[in-house]
């Protein structure tokens, strides 16, 4: 038995991660379309932000109306 052959232990290489850039992942949509809702022959608009004008629409929160854009936030009544 002295005279078998031992394997020699395997060695792992480590993959090392490419630096540079990273790969780019699309956002999604805006989806505007959402904020207009047409009611017989009338199209009304969402809430739109006092101070940033008209086309920036307020997101509906939980118990609140908020602008990403300038941060106002109104909250509404319970």
């Amino acid at each position: 038995m002295a005279n078998e052959k031992e394997a020699a232990p395997v060695e792992v290489k480590k993959v090392k991660e490419k630096k540079g850039k990273k790969p780019h992942k699309n956002k999604p949509t805006s989806q505007k379309w959402k904020k207009y809702t047409i009611s017989g022959d009338k199209i009304t608009r969402a809430k739109s932000c006092p101070r940033c004008g008209p086309g920036i629409f307020l997101a509906n929160r939980q118990n609140r109306f908020h602008c990403g854009k300038c941060n106002y936030t109104e909250f509404t009544k319970k």
